[in-house]
């Protein structure tokens, strides 16, 4: 395939916001082939130098990054940039799957059709449930779900937990038994993880009555961890270390009993913190550093009170 070509085809018209764009599967075909031979002849003898000496260690913190920029793109509904962004996040998952095939492990075909089976038989009420079970489907869910999403995940974790089979679920590193978080994984951010945990827990019982029993909880971790800190030995830096974990899970449980996802309000949090750290930076005649612990308490006093003004700002 000629890899400089653009598959044959002009760039979308612009479209009004709003306004449905039409898929066009035919088009999408052509440019993902391209994109996979252009992969293909960066990772080739002859190619890209950079791209030849990568490894799936060296671009693993790339994906993080492509991932939060995505999502970025998503919470500031910038919708041009988030479609530059989420070619750089299937650029790779193109990566990755060039340099499996390189090592003789799998292609990017067998990505896809792993993805276009699961889909298949996780959606008997979409597809039909004879495709479903030829898709691989082990479960005896009812297809008729009459527009209930409640009925659609019920459905889908039937399926999902008949694809795993009896004693498959991952175990704990040095764990002989199997435990019911087990089906929690570790790959991912350590709030969410920590959210995960406390509501598998729950289901258990393990759990607080009511958001006020935390409050306690709090009082309690932040004295541990006081504690630690006092003692000022460096070799207690792993106690400080675990004790600062129990009141961040401590935090993030507090906030799944109030309904609040942890990594949102601290995202909210770390916007609201630039926004009044500019707005000082603005308001000061001098240079933050050259400036006192009360002038710079004064400042973030103005201008937490200046953007809790403005309109859609909370100060």
């Amino acid at each position: 395939m000629d890899v400089g070509r653009t598959a044959d085809s002009p760039e979308s018209n612009p479209t009004a916001p709003g306004t449905a764009v039409v898929s066009d599967p035919a088009r999408a075909a052509t440019l993902f082939e391209q994109s996979v031979a252009i992969m293909a002849q960066l990772r080739a003898p002859g190619g890209c130098p950079w791209d030849r000496e990568q490894s799936f260690d060296s671009i693993r913190k790339y994906t993080l990054e492509e991932a939060y920029e995505v999502f970025d793109a998503i919470e500031r509904r910038d919708f041009p940039h988030l479609a530059e962004e989420l070619g750089d996040l299937l650029l790779q998952v193109l990566f990755y799957a060039e340099m499996a095939a390189n090592e003789g492990h799998f292609t990017i075909a067998d990505v896809l059709d792993h993805l276009n089976r699961k889909l298949i038989r996780r959606h008997p009420h979409v597809f039909g449930e004879e495709a479903s079970r030829a898709a691989g489907n082990q479960a005896n869910v009812d297809a008729a779900v009459e527009g209930s999403s409640v009925a659609v995940l019920r459905n889908w974790e039937d399926i999902k937990a008949a694809e795993k089979g009896p004693g498959t679920i991952s175990r704990q590193e040095g764990s002989q038994l199997p435990s019911r978080l087990d089906s929690v994984q570790r790959a991912m951010p350590a709030l969410a993880e920590a959210a995960k945990l406390g509501s598998k827990a729950a289901k258990s019982g393990f759990d607080w009555t009511n958001w006020r029993d935390l409050l306690p909880k709090l009082v309690e971790e932040t004295s541990e961890l006081e504690a630690e800190v006092s003692s000022e030995d460096p070799a207690r830096k792993p106690a400080v270390e675990a004790e600062l974990g129990d009141l961040l899970f401590t935090v993030v449980n507090l906030g799944r009993h109030l309904g609040v996802d942890a990594e949102m309000a601290l995202r909210g949090c770390n916007l609201r913190f630039r926004q009044r750290f500019h707005e000082m930076e603005l308001a000061s005649e001098r240079p933050l550093e050259e400036l006192s612990a009360t002038e710079l308490e004064a400042l973030w006093a103005g201008a937490k009170q200046k953007l809790s003004r403005l309109p859609g700002k909370k100060g």
